[in-house]
């Protein structure tokens, strides 16, 4: 018995039954769960005939199966009462991964069949999403098409400048990589709503911008809209959400250095769990909090300004390695943390995976500009927020900082 193939038809078995069992629960009219598996099985099958006698089998499959889900639409289609084509797409779709199955990877295809399940079964949570999205939204989501698929592509993929740190390709691919995640947490946000507990309103702020929501925290305590105890607990967990971030940009630029990055800067993120968590405790009994509103960070201004700071801070880093030795590192560490700390982290991340800067030395830039960047966000919170907020923000801030002290003078 062929086990390669046995292991096929079982992954096919499974995908039919899975997108069945979602059609089967939405009441679909087309196929349920007895219909699906044998659609992605009659793919299957005719992926591994193909192989003896002919792509041509799996061409005249996919036609007899459009086929089949054209005749029965054309009544619906004369008298106008035709409705979405989801279903009948999906049909497709799962006959075209049983089909692919046999040539492609199983983990792939059983990725994208996962996306597809999703995809029917958040039908509800996207429509809500397309409605609650503005026209200045959708020209935000089409300027990030435009820096991810248009401008990027054309870019040259060569160094240049002084230290041959300057590779416009490269500089504008951590452009798309910072408003990507940006654009996803405010994705999140336009689905969830803007009401929500203090955990999603700091875990979203953090996705978007952490400052941000230190700015936007401070003025509604100002304004009497929130608590100083709760607002210090959002800008505490935005903030801690903004150091997993430092670790998934330092894994997506370094992956191979990330063993020997990820020790110093995971103890950081684990000790601001554990303060996050204490002031959570302390105020566990305050009502719900409310995210303050959010702007689509898709712009083409901002995008722009952050490849001006991530090329002058990626050039100075490299500078100041050359002639001031660490101690100059470690200045650019914490101006920079001061302006963004996205460009420190992914400058010294790339440098480090290009062997241009050794990783103790890296981790070390990147956690003081942490450090640098929670000493930016207290103050920016003391001057709009007032004394009652930032002695909140002052606690948890310092106890951060103390653990990044700690860690900088006793790391192994």
């Amino acid at each position: 018995m062929d086990w390669t193939i046995a292991q096929q038809l079982m992954v096919s078995l499974g995908l039919g039954m899975l997108i069945g069992l979602q059609r089967e629960r939405s009441d679909s009219a087309i196929g349920g769960i007895r219909t699906f598996p044998l659609i992605t099985l009659l793919g299957t099958i005719c992926g591994l005939l193909a192989r003896d006698y002919g792509g041509w089998i799996v061409v005249a499959g996919f036609l007899s199966l459009s086929l089949l889900l054209f005749i029965p639409n054309i009544p619906r289609v004369k008298s106008g009462s035709a409705s979405g084509m989801t279903t009948e797409m999906a049909v497709l779709l799962l006959y075209a991964l049983g089909a692919y199955l046999v040539v492609g990877p199983i983990l792939l295809v059983v990725a994208v069949g996962g996306v597809v399940a999703l995809l029917l079964h958040w039908k509800q949570a996207l429509h809500r999403f397309a409605n609650t999205m503005g026209d200045e939204d959708m020209h935000a989501i089409m300027r990030f098409v435009l820096i991810s698929m248009v401008i990027l592509p054309i870019l040259p993929n060569q160094s240049f400048g002084p230290y041959a740190v300057l590779n416009p390709f490269e500089i504008w691919l951590m452009v798309v990589l910072i408003v990507g995640l940006g654009l996803g947490g405010y994705v999140a946000y336009k689905i969830l709503g803007a009401r929500g507990g203090v955990l999603l309103s700091g875990i979203l702020g953090g996705l978007i911008s952490s400052t941000a929501t230190s700015v936007s925290s401070a003025r509604s305590v100002r304004d009497g809209g929130q608590s100083p105890a709760l607002a210090s607990l959002v800008i505490m967990i935005a903030s801690t959400i903004a150091m997993v971030r430092v670790l998934v940009e330092v894994g997506a630029v370094a992956a191979t250095k990330l063993p020997s990055l990820a020790g110093p800067l995971s103890t950081m993120l684990g000790a601001m769990i554990v303060i996050t968590f204490v002031a959570w405790f302390l105020t566990r009994k305050e009502q719900a909090a409310k995210l303050p509103e959010q702007h689509n960070p898709a712009e083409l201004r901002p995008a722009f300004v952050f490849a001006l700071i991530y090329a002058f801070i990626k050039l100075a880093v490299a500078a100041a390695n050359d002639h001031l030795g660490h101690s100059g590192l470690y200045i650019v560490g914490v101006v920079s943390g001061l302006a963004d700390m996205d460009a420190i982290t992914l400058s010294t991340a790339r440098l480090v995976d290009s062997q241009k800067l050794d990783a103790e030395t890296g981790w070390r830039v990147i956690l003081i500009a942490s450090m640098s960047n929670l000493a930016f966000k207290g103050g920016i919170v003391a001057a709009l927020g007032g004394v009652k907020v930032f002695t909140h923000v002052a606690l948890w801030f310092g106890a951060s900082l103390l653990a990044g002290g700690a860690i900088l003078l006793l790391w192994p």
